[in-house]
């Protein structure tokens, strides 16, 4: 079993790739990196989060594989805008928009079962072909190997057992979700055999990043550079990715898939109504966790969830005592390099 008919893009880390996978197709990431003009301007509003207009500037510009369609999941309305340019500029392309709940309680995860089902029949009309609970299962089968390697490896850098660095980390989650999920597992134990050794005497400051979209390598190299060591992240193209799918024999596969993505390490958008500034306690918690001494959070520009929840991740950080930085860029590396003064002093405030 493999993905042989093409790509099918995606745009988020909440996406049901196994199924897509089970389709015959390679699931594609499109993430919001390249050297594509500014176009999207002229679709989308000026002051809309830039991770969605660089997806749109890649489409624009041809600067993506040839896709069979695109999954989008309906995350916020940023998202839904993308959508609808899609439509626009790719009128007789595949697209399909899955809503997605914010909340991981009974009732959500059996709604957004039945939106996995509604991509898997998409899937079936595209691929002219069934696809069968079993492929499904060898597509979770093969996205827990990659997660699993994904976070073997996280775990032995930011504890300084290997001296590989956190941008090769990165070039590896890219590599990940934009090829062949069977290539990928082959090179990633070749990878493993051949660079997991050694140990590493670091004498930067420990921090700990979190936040919405770090796709460029070359932003990791730039923060070491700052004096920066990085101890842990909780990215949406990082860790928080890299969740593996559990199995239950008494639930339905599809279900297993939904509750597994819905319970996945939560992003701003996600609602624990019972726990108010719930993201910032997570974030506090692992930081600490990661023997970090400060934090530095990356927001996009225009991002209404991650910058409405700052105010009370800002709290969780001050009651605990743990400086914090909070970066706005527009996912280039250039916004982040505009901000290497303030890194630097942030760093020499710490140490």
């Amino acid at each position: 079993m493999s993905g042989n008919k093409g790509y099918i893009g995606f745009a988020c880390a909440y996406t049901p790739l196994p199924v897509i996978y089970a389709a015959g197709y390679t699931p594609y990431r499109v993430l919001p990196m390249g050297d594509s003009p500014d176009q999207a301007g002229h679709i989308l509003h000026d002051n809309l989060c830039p991770h969605i207009k660089k997806i749109l500037d890649r489409a624009m510009s041809n600067d993506l594989p040839d896709l069979a369609g695109i999954v989008f999941m309906n995350s916020c309305d940023a998202m839904r805008r993308l959508a609808d340019a899609w439509h626009h500029i790719r009128p007789g392309e595949n697209c399909i928009l899955l809503d997605l709940p914010a909340t991981a309680d009974e009732l959500s995860v059996s709604f957004f079962t039945g939106e996995i089902s509604k991509l898997s029949a998409a899937l079936s009309d595209w691929s002219e072909k069934d696809i069968s609970m079993a492929e499904i299962e060898y597509g979770i089968l093969l996205y827990n190997q990659i997660a699993d390697f994904m976070n073997e490896l996280s775990d032995k850098i930011y504890a300084g057992k290997t001296n590989v660095h956190r941008a090769i980390l990165q070039e590896l989650f890219n590599r990940s979700v934009t090829g062949s999920p069977i290539t990928f597992i082959e090179e990633a134990r070749r990878f493993i055999s051949e660079n997991i050794q050694g140990k590493t005497t670091d004498t930067r400051v420990p921090l700990f990043i979190f936040g919405h979209v770090l796709p460029d390598p070359e932003t990791f190299k730039l923060f070491e550079s700052c004096g920066v060591k990085i101890t842990g992240d909780d990215l949406c193209t990082g860790s928080r990715f890299f969740n593996p799918v559990e199995t239950n024999a008494d639930k339905d596969l599809i279900e297993n898939l939904a509750e597994s993505l819905l319970l996945r390490p939560p992003c701003a958008r996600t609602i624990v109504s019972a726990i108010p500034g719930n993201i910032g306690k997570i974030m506090i918690t692992k930081a600490e966790k990661s023997g970090a001494r400060g934090a530095i959070c990356h927001v996009v520009k225009f991002c209404d969830p991650y910058l409405s929840r700052m105010p009370s991740i800002r709290e969780e950080f001050q009651k605990a005592g743990m400086p914090l930085l909070v970066l706005e860029g527009d996912c280039t590396l250039r916004s982040i390099g505009q901000q290497q003064t303030r890194i630097e002093a942030f760093i020499e405030m710490i140490g």
